[in-house]
């Protein structure tokens, strides 16, 4: 029998799609002050994959960014929560003007959170589900069928390969007590 243990914090991350420049700041502005000082921010992505987001608007782009703290991953649910608030907020008579997607990174994996059940999805509490997008091996991250068509684009998985870079050193340079182990 296997002993239970608390794994390791991840590194936070949230993808932001937005069309409107004085929202995406405003909105990066409250992830500051909710989750810390921010470490990478990707460059703005075009975004082209599906009409699925046409009410944000027409020329959209999606930018990653990151935190310092890492964070335990049972808080990936409120902070989901928190999230979904924050598009609700700069909804206009119920229409959202961004879509804001957190997930986090371990050194083997990169997951997004969801309010969405599907086949591959893991529910983690407080309507959240957990989607696997990446696993990293031999080398580099690889996908899997149900991955995002974006998130198979090398711009994505540049950024994500310098967000592990990161969050290995961060790893290396705390103690293990540090991580709550």
């Amino acid at each position: 029998m296997a002993t239970a243990y608390f794994p390791l914090k991840a590194k936070l991350f949230i993808g932001i799609l937005f069309e409107e420049e004085n929202i995406l700041k405003a909105v990066i502005e409250i992830l500051s002050k909710s989750f810390g000082n921010i470490d990478t921010t990707s460059d703005r992505i075009p975004f082209i994959h599906t009409k699925y987001y046409s009410e944000i608007g027409n020329n959209l782009f999606r930018v990653f960014i990151s935190f310092e703290e890492l964070i335990n991953r049972d808080e990936i649910s409120s902070i989901k929560i928190l999230t979904n608030d924050i598009e609700l907020k700069y909804s206009q008579n119920k229409i959202r003007k961004i879509n804001i997607d957190p997930g986090y990174m371990t050194l083997s994996n990169v997951f997004l959170a969801s309010c969405k059940d599907f086949y591959h999805r893991t529910y983690i509490g407080n309507g959240v589900f957990l989607e696997n997008e990446y696993h990293y091996t031999n080398g580099k991250f690889e996908f899997w069928e149900w991955t995002y068509p974006d998130y198979k684009q090398k711009e994505y998985i540049d950024y994500f390969i310098d967000v592990r870079n990161i969050y290995k050193q961060q790893l290396k340079s705390n103690k293990l007590s540090d991580f709550g182990i």
